[in-house]
């Protein structure tokens, strides 16, 4: 039963989380800059600032779409970001390119989380399956379990190595945005505010997997020690 309440109570946790970071986007999507920079210029901005020569800007289709690949060193942004100059969107923008500081700078938890991602794309692939087996095999062949824990184990490894990451390239963005006077006093707070939502979401997603993995663990443990 405490289980039970735990998972639920991350579950609305991760709910306001995604309501909240919508909320504030929409709010400070309403505010301008007084720079009067779009979300494409603030990017390359920063990226300039940091003597990233190689590294494009381009939009992609969605909303809160905003992610850096570093396949092919890009720095993709939603239409949202890419042509607003809003505070919202220069703190996106501004966040998305401290992922490609940090792949410049090989930061320590960025190389980490991309020499695991092939890993944890292979398991993302084939856990549910796996674990779907285990339960329907779990009296006959347990081991199968084990399995599925070990691959879903890893998924959630990959969230939380994923925080540090996440957290720092909002630090870097916000230090860049106050130092090359993107933002103003006011609207620094605003760009803080929006990008510690976005951060909380990713606490409570890591959380909420960690709850999921102990869930699967207990399962386990009980169907092996009834034999």
């Amino acid at each position: 039963m405490s289980y039970w309440i735990l998972f639920g109570a991350i579950m609305l946790f991760s709910l306001l989380a995604s309501e909240g970071l919508k909320r504030k986007f929409k709010k400070y999507s309403k505010v301008t800059l007084s720079s009067g920079l779009t979300g494409r210029e603030v990017a390359q901005k920063m990226l300039n600032d940091n003597g990233l020569y190689d590294v494009k800007v381009v939009s992609v289709e969605g909303q809160l779409t905003d992610h850096y690949n570093p396949e092919n060193k890009t720095v993709n942004l939603s239409p949202d970001v890419y042509y607003n100059n809003s505070v919202a969107a220069a703190a996106v923008a501004a966040h998305e390119c401290g992922h490609a500081v940090q792949h410049a700078k090989a930061y320590t938890w960025l190389t980490m989380r991309s020499q695991m991602v092939p890993a944890v794309s292979f398991a993302s692939n084939w856990v549910q399956w796996i674990l779907l087996g285990g339960m329907l095999l779990i009296n006959t062949f347990p081991s199968l379990m084990l399995i599925g824990i070990a691959l879903f184990a890893l998924t959630t490894l990959f969230s939380f190595v994923t925080l540090p990451v996440e957290i720092d390239a909002s630090r870097r963005a916000l230090a860049w945005l106050s130092g090359a006077r993107v933002t103003s006093y006011e609207t620094q707070d605003q760009a803080k505010d929006a990008l510690k939502w976005a951060a909380y979401t990713y606490v409570v997603a890591a959380l909420g997997s960690l709850a999921t993995l102990l869930y699967y663990v207990l399962m386990y443990l009980g169907a092996t020690n009834d034999d």
